[in-house]
C-alpha cells in the first residue's frame, strides 16, 4: 500500500514545483542547528539540503521531486559522526582473532590454538584481551605461548591497544632481549625472564619487525568498516591517527568512488609524515579532511601507561610514563601553532592533562579559534579543570566510563576517580563544547551506547542502577550535540555537516525509535532504518 501511495503523490507534483532530488515529510526531525529546532520536512537537491519545512508548513506544494519517502513520524537525525575512532585499524583487526570477552588467559591459549589450526597463518594476531575481566586480572606470562608456539610469533593486542603480549619467537624476530630498553613505554620483566608483555612504545619494534598489511588488504578493510558504519548511522569518522600513505590511499579510494564514507584524518606523529602535511598544506576534499596531527601523550589507564601525578592506587611504585616526552609535545605544538593544524593530543591521566593543557594554553595564547583537542580527557585534577576553554576541545567517548568503572577505583582510589575522572559535564562546563566518540574497535562501535552511556552513565545490563557518578552525565541534548554538531565543530567542518540545515550535506539518519524520548533503557537497542548520504541510501533495513 505504502508502495503505491508514493508513487500516485510524486505523480501529484510532477507538474508543479521545482525540480528536486528528494522530499521528506511526515518526520520528526532533530536538526541540531543552534536553536536544536524541530522540523517535519525536508528538500535535497544535489546532495545538499535545500529546503527544511517546520510544523506548519507544507513543502510539497513547491517542489517536484524524484523520490519522496513518508518518514511515518520517525525520528531522523543528522549523520552521526565518531569524533576519535580508529576506522581503517577496525577494518583490519576485525580480519584477525577476536578475543573480546575472554575470561581468562587459558580461554586465550584455547582461542589461539583453535585459530591456528583452522587458519594455519605465518604470524598469530589477536585482540581485544583484557586482564581486568579475568578472575586473577594480572597480566599473563608468555611460558604456555612459547610451549605451544615455539617456531610461530604471536601478537595478541590488548583491548585498549596500548599493550602486547607476544611470544619469544616474536620477541627474536624483532630483536628484544632482557637488556632491551625503550624510553616511552614498559619491557615488563618476572623473575629473571620476560614475560612477553609490552606497553606503549615498545610495541613498534614488534609492529615493525613482523610483515604488514598490504594495500589490498587495506581496501578489503576500508570497505568493511564503511558498511558497518553505516550500518549505524555513522557518516563521519575522525581516524585518530593514519600515516601519510594510508591517508593517501584513502583518498585515491574516495576520488575512485570506491570508499564513499567522510573522513576526517588525523595524522600520526611521524616525523617525515608531518612535514609532508605541513609542507604541503591543509587539504580538504567533499570527504577528506587533513588538517590535525595526532600525538600521544600517555598510554591508557588499564595498562596502567597513563601517566599520574600521584601513583597507581593499585601499584605504588609506578606512576606511568610518556610516550612522547615533554619537549617533544612542546616543539611540536609550537611548531603546529604556527599552521592552520590542529594538535589532538591523546592525554588520560591527571599528570599528562596537566601537561598538555599548560602546553596548549601557553603557544596558543595569541590564536583566535585553534579548536585543538584533548583526546580521552580521561582524569582530570580538580584544579586543572579552569585550563581547558573554548579554544581547547575535550574529545571523550562516554563508553570508556561505563567500561572502566569496575576497575577505575582500584587504579585510583575513590577520591582521584570521584574528584575527576569521566568528569564530562564538567569538561563541557569550562570548555563549552564536547566532541563524542567511541574509539573504536577499543570500544563497540555502536553509536547509540555512546549516547546511552553519557546520558545514564550504566552498562548495557542497567548497572549501576543510579548512575557511575551520575552528576557527570550529559542530557540528550548534549549528548546529540557532541555526536553531531559539535563533533562537525571540533573538525572545522560545521558550515557543512552536522545538522539539518539549508546547504549542507544531506547526510542524515532515519531511526526506528526516538532517542530524545524513549526511556532510556531502550537506548542501546536502537536500531537504524537507513542511513543517507550526500542524499542518496547508503544503509536501509526497510526502504
Amino acid at each position: 500500500m505504502k508502495k503505491y501511495f508514493l508513487i500516485f503523490f510524486s505523480f501529484l507534483l510532477v507538474s508543479c514545483g521545482q525540480k528536486v532530488d528528494l522530499l521528506v515529510y511526515n518526520a520528526n526531525v532533530y536538526t541540531a542547528n543552534e536553536t536544536f529546532d524541530q522540523a517535519t520536512s525536508f528538500v535535497v537537491k544535489n546532495g545538499v539540503f535545500l529546503d527544511i519545512g517546520f510544523e506548519g508548513e507544507d513543502l510539497n506544494d513547491k517542489y517536484n521531486p524524484d523520490n519522496v519517502v513518508d518518514a511515518h513520524g520517525l525520528a531522523i537525525i543528522p549523520g552521526l559522526i565518531d569524533a576519535h575512532c580508529h576506522f581503517l585499524q577496525y577494518g583490519l583487526e576485525n580480519q584477525q582473532l577476536n578475543l573480546r570477552g575472554t575470561k581468562s588467559f587459558n580461554e586465550i591459549l584455547n582461542k589461539v590454538i583453535s585459530y591456528y589450526k583452522e587458519n594455519k597463518p605465518k604470524v598469530i594476531y589477536g585482540r581485544y584481551w583484557d586482564q581486568n575481566d579475568w578472575k586473577v586480572n594480572e597480566f599473563p606470562d608468555k611460558k604456555k605461548l612459547d610451549s605451544v608456539f615455539p617456531e610461530i610469533p604471536v601478537v595478541l593486542e590488548r583491548i585498549d591497544g596500548h599493550a602486547l603480549l607476544v611470544n619469544q619467537k616474536a620477541l627474536d624476530i624483532a630483536g628484544i632481549d632482557f637488556n632491551t630498553n625503550l624510553p616511552g613505554g614498559t619491557i615488563m620483566r618476572k623473575d629473571g625472564h620476560l614475560t612477553g608483555i609490552l606497553i606503549d612504545s615498545p610495541k613498534n619494534l614488534i609492529i615493525k619487525s613482523l610483515p604488514r598489511p598490504t594495500n589490498i588488504d587495506k581496501v578489503k578493510a576500508l570497505i568493511a568498516a564503511q558498511n558497518k558504519c553505516f550500518e549505524y548511522g555513522l557518516t563521519t569518522v575522525d581516524d585518530a591517527g593514519l600515516s601519510k600513505n594510508d591517508i593517501l590511499l584513502i583518498d585515491s579510494l574516495q576520488q575512485s568512488n570506491i570508499i564513499n564514507m567522510r573522513i576526517y584524518a588525523m595524522i600520526s606523529n611521524i616525523k617525515d609524515d608531518v612535514n609532508y602535511f605541513i609542507k604541503k598544506g591543509t587539504y580538504k576534499t567533499d570527504k577528506l579532511n587533513v588538517r590535525s596531527v595526532k600525538v600521544y601523550a600517555d598510554g591508557a589507564l588499564g595498562s596502567r601507561g597513563a601517566v599520574l601525578k600521584e601513583p597507581y592506587s593499585d601499584d605504588i611504585n609506578n606512576k606511568g610514563k610518556y610516550i612522547t616526552s615533554f619537549e617533544s609535545i612542546d616543539s611540536l605544538a609550537l611548531k603546529l601553532s604556527l599552521t592552520d593544524f590542529q594538535m589532538n593530543t591523546h592525554a588520560i591521566g591527571d599528570a599528562a592533562n596537566r601537561t598538555v593543557l599548560e602546553i596548549y594554553n601557553k603557544v596558543l595564547k595569541n590564536k583566535s579559534d585553534p579548536r585543538w583537542r584533548i583526546e580521552h580527557s580521561q582524569i582530570i585534577s580538580p584544579e586543572d579543570f579552569q585550563l581547558f576553554n573554548s579554544k581547547i576541545i575535550p574529545s571523550i567517548q562516554p563508553t570508556h566510563a561505563t567500561s572502566d568503572m569496575y576497575w577505575a577505583d582500584e587504579r585510583l582510589g575513590h577520591k582521584r576517580l570521584k574528584d575527576g575522572g569521566y568528569a564530562y559535564k564538567k569538561l563541557l562546563d569550562w570548555s563549552g563544547t564536547v566532541a563524542l566518540g567511541t574509539d573504536f574497535p577499543v570500544e563497540k562501535i555502536n553509536p547509540f551506547h555512546t549516547f546511552y552511556s553519557a546520558v545514564a552513565r550504566k552498562d548495557l545490563l542497567g548497572y549501576p542502577v543510579s548512575g557511575f557518578q551520575k552528576e557527570n552525565s550529559l542530557s540528550r541534548y548534549e549528548a546529540l550535540m557532541g555526536m553531531t554538531s559539535w563533533a562537525a565543530h571540533a573538525n572545522f567542518e560545521e558550515k557543512e555537516k552536522g545538522s539539518i540545515e539549508i546547504g549542507k550535506f544531506a547526510d542524515f539518519v532515519i531511526l526506528d525509535r526516538d532517542i530524545m524520548k524513549v526511556d532510556e533503557r531502550d537506548i542501546p537497542s536502537t536500531k537504524v532504518v537507513a542511513t543517507i548520504l550526500d542524499g542518496q541510501i547508503v544503509y536501509s533495513n526497510r526502504f
